[in-house]
């Protein structure tokens, strides 16, 4: 059985379609397929506060070849998640509607805490009984923070802090308090060690950089000579020489400084990187809506 997720951010939007292999009484996930676009909605809403015509055509082009490509793999079901970008979007309502009613795809625009809820089915088995964790998902044009005791979530809350929204100069340094307030009232009371748990495009490319293996935590020392370094290469040079897709290039710092601000407050002093996020999160969530829960052995293992 194959499964597709769509995920409409405020940067990028991305399809993945994964296979559901069944072993006995254990579950493999197998990524078949990838595909990432940097549509950029945040650009207009977080500048003009709507989405734009140019832009909208893209995205309906953009989703109709996400629609033959699922086809092809005579994909199951799957499920399209819209963010902050397309929520603060005035005209949310009216490009919905108009994806609907020229390909038959229905967005699903959610709220922070439903994106987290569905990116939390994606971590949670990376995180250890025994241990306290602050999960920080930073997105295009919003931030999730969760926090996480012996892999119960005990608190979340959404800010509108992102890589596109501080490009764009559009955060408010109010966002910025409010969060720093959030940690400080419900992490630094929390007995024992907090380690950061990021998710996000940049902060794995961060981790890819630090060239640190799978699984292993990095330093937040590291993290900043990571972003140090990138820093000091101008634009030109991080796509050519770095090597940075465009879109990654010039909000990597701006988001880096986000990740790093919130475990400083947190006093964090490591991070991992687990390889998923938000379309990982629809999958699990479509699996369970067709399979009674089983034990999943090898989430998203790729052969892309």
């Amino acid at each position: 059985m194959k499964l597709a997720a769509i995920d409409i951010g405020s940067n990028a939007a991305r399809l993945q379609i994964t296979n559901v292999l069944h072993d006995g009484p254990d579950v493999h996930f197998k990524k078949v397929e990838y595909v990432r676009f940097p549509l950029r909605l945040g650009h207009d809403v977080f500048t003009i506060k709507r989405i734009s015509p140019e832009r909208e055509e893209k995205l309906v082009k953009l989703l109709h070849s996400f629609k033959l490509l699922m086809e092809l793999h005579e994909v199951k079901d799957y499920y399209i998640c819209a963010t902050s970008a397309m929520r603060e979007s005035a005209n949310c309502s009216e490009v919905s509607a108009h994806v609907q009613s020229r390909l038959g795809m229905k967005i699903h625009v959610i709220d922070g805490s439903k994106e987290a809820e569905l990116t939390n089915k994606a971590i949670i088995t990376y995180l250890s009984p025994d241990k306290n964790y602050i999960h920080i998902d930073v997105g295009g044009g919003s931030t999730e923070l969760n926090l996480y005791i012996n892999k119960e979530k005990v608190a979340a809350k959404s800010f509108k802090l992102g890589s596109v929204r501080h490009l764009e100069h559009s955060e408010s340094p109010v966002t910025w308090r409010k969060m720093k307030e959030w940690i400080e009232d419900h992490v630094l009371s929390v007995q024992g060690t907090i380690i950061a748990v990021g998710t996000g495009g940049n902060i794995s490319k961060i981790y890819d950089m630090a060239e640190r293996k799978e699984g292993n935590a990095i330093p937040r020392e590291e993290v900043v000579r990571v972003q140090t370094y990138i820093a000091g290469y101008t634009l030109e040079e991080r796509i050519n020489h770095l090597q940075l897709n465009p879109d990654r290039a010039d909000v990597i710092v701006p988001a880096t400084d986000i990740y790093l601000s919130a475990m400083k407050w947190a006093k964090a002093t490591e991070i991992i990187v687990p390889d998923v996020g938000l379309k990982d999160g629809i999958i699990q969530m479509l699996f369970e809506k067709h399979n009674q829960p089983r034990q999943i052995k090898a989430a998203n293992r790729s052969s892309i």
